[in-house]
């Protein structure tokens, strides 16, 4: 199974966390747009086309080598849950919405700041998923 170093995947939150905060707090949503482009880009071509990653690639790679990974397949469940909620946040102020696109950025940054912390929301989604999956599947 591949596996993206926890480094990595740490680096890419704290990257999601520090740019919501700032774009929420400055009102910037300009930035929501290009942590979409971050997210969308990683989810396209992988962990090692995500700017956050190749950022923290030099500080982090002692830590990486450590052994300690999550499942790709998991991560790129989370960045796919990502890019909704930003999505919804970006259609939001398309639509004039501004609050609602607030709202959608700050649960994204919510669930990015609460698997740094050591939960992840995302995790929780996909095993419930795949234990409903695995039900269906038993049944017929």
């Amino acid at each position: 199974m591949k596996e993206i170093p926890l480094a990595y995947v740490r680096s890419n939150q704290a990257g999601i966390v520090a740019t919501l905060l700032i774009a929420i707090t400055l009102q910037l949503p300009w930035l929501i747009v290009a942590l979409w482009i971050v997210q969308l880009v990683g989810l396209l071509l992988g962990a090692k086309a995500n700017l956050f990653i190749v950022i923290a690639k030099p500080f982090v790679a002692k830590y990486a080598a450590s052994g300690a990974a999550e499942a790709a397949e998991l991560q790129r469940f989370n960045n796919s849950l990502g890019i909704v909620f930003l999505t919804c946040s970006l259609l939001s102020f398309l639509l004039g919405w501004s609050a609602a696109g607030y709202v959608f950025a700050g649960m994204m940054g919510a669930a990015a700041l609460a698997a740094l912390l050591g939960y992840c929301i995302g995790c929780t989604i996909y095993f419930q998923y795949k234990q409903l999956r695995a039900r269906r599947l038993s049944r017929g």
